[in-house]
């Protein structure tokens, strides 16, 4: 090997060295972008998980229990006593009024169902843990700016002062908010909660997969295998691979035009929403199963037609599950791209309020990608750390859908 050989060879192997580097700084890269991001995301949703309140001293008289024409009217009122009675010299209208915005607006569902479960109690005394509105829960949590005046605070002085005086009582306590993970949405943030959007996503990526998976693999095993090449295939072929290609909203330009307009099915209904985010999935379904069938090796189909199989027990019973490995991995793929679409749900009406848990799939419902987004524009500071939890949530449950697909993979790779 002569002098010039040599310095080839040397800065071939330079050359490759240099690009091993390249990619481990990219990983590293992109790993620590990715913890910086989760770690950001969990930094901010830590006070989304606890909740400030205070233990308020109740007296259910008979002459409440039994008005039951207006109950919830009345529950309010025994709240309001309470909280009122914690400040005896607040006689005007407006003090109290600034008295009683310190707690939670749930504060008489608390002791309705509180009531509903230990109906002994009436015409006692007994304690009542009640929550903190949002403003008094962020005051325990981060204080006050004292920088800021009076006018530029959401809390006056004599609130302040109200506020530091429960917490001499040793009555207010930091709990685990329950209703983060077991409410629906709310206009309060101390109540609103994630579980009505996840469960209105799982029953939309359920219909998703219902409509698209069947569907989907069908139709590439009949383009693959079956259909006579043609300009109709060809031209079937080449708007397939455009359609993955697509910006989600269009699906849900065409959504809101087939599914609700022209077959006028319910708005905000998880039903519409995992019809349309099926359209958006069949393309990568579709190409994901073709290319699992490409794979498997020729010798398959040409041992199964030698030993006398037809070409629908060929495709059935020996190429079907030869890729179905391929099969499964692109379908959860696609699923999972769609569990975390906003935009065609947006424009379905999904973006609407949803206070109840869905039901069944025909109810009025959100997604928790639209939930996100609707506690980000949210105007109250306390659903900056719902956002948060709410992306942490959506963040893990695909985490766990794209664990699924490698799961499933590894149980059924087959090696040639």
């Amino acid at each position: 090997m002569n002098s010039r050989q040599k310095k080839l060879t040397l800065k071939r192997r330079f050359a490759e060295k240099r690009f091993r580097y390249y990619g481990l700084a990219s990983l590293f890269l992109a790993t620590t972008m990715l913890f910086i991001i989760i770690f950001s995301m969990m930094y901010r949703a830590v006070p989304a998980f606890t909740n400030y309140g205070m233990n308020l001293e109740i007296n259910l008289p008979i002459s409440e229990s039994e008005d039951s024409d207006s109950q919830d009217l009345n529950y309010r009122r025994i709240i309001n006593k309470s909280i009122l009675s914690l400040a005896p010299d607040c006689m005007d209208r407006s003090c109290k009024r600034d008295l009683v915005r310190l707690f939670s607006s749930g504060a008489s569902y608390d002791l309705r169902e509180y009531i509903e479960k230990n109906s002994s109690y009436t015409n006692e005394t007994f304690s009542l843990f009640i929550l903190f509105s949002d403003d008094a829960d962020l005051f325990y949590k981060f204080g006050i700016d004292e920088d800021l005046t009076e006018e530029e605070r959401r809390l006056d002085d004599r609130e302040v002062r109200w506020l530091q005086q429960f917490q001499k009582t040793g009555k207010v306590e930091s709990r685990i908010s329950k209703n983060m993970f077991l409410n629906g949405d709310s206009r309060e943030p101390e109540i609103a909660g994630v579980l009505g959007a996840v469960i209105g996503s799982l029953y939309t990526i359920l219909i998703t997969l219902l409509i698209s998976f069947p569907i989907g693999v069908f139709t590439a095993i009949y383009l693959e295998n079956f259909a006579v090449k043609s300009r109709i295939t060809d031209f079937i072929e080449v708007n397939i691979n455009n359609l993955a290609a697509v910006p989600s909203i269009i699906f849900g330009l065409l959504g809101l035009a087939l599914f609700i307009n022209f077959f006028g099915m319910p708005r905000s209904a998880p039903l519409v929403g995992g019809c349309v985010l099926s359209l958006m999935t069949l393309p990568t379904i579709i190409i994901s199963t073709r290319a699992s069938l490409q794979a498997v090796p020729p010798s398959i189909r040409e041992a199964a037609l030698a030993m006398g199989a037809s070409e629908m027990q060929v495709v059935f019973h020996h190429l079907l599950p030869a890729s179905l490995p391929g099969i499964l991995t692109g379908t959860i793929i696609g699923l999972a791209r769609a569990f975390g679409e906003s935009a065609p749900l947006l424009l379905i009406g999904m973006v609407a309020f949803i206070v109840d848990i869905p039901g069944s799939i025909t109810d009025p419902a959100t997604a928790l990608p639209v939930q996100v987004y609707i506690w980000a524009d949210s105007p109250e500071r306390a659903f900056v750390a719902k956002t948060s939890a709410a992306t942490l949530v959506l963040i893990l449950l695909l985490v766990i859908i794209n664990l699924a697909a490698v799961i499933m993979r590894k149980r059924y790779e087959l090696k040639w």
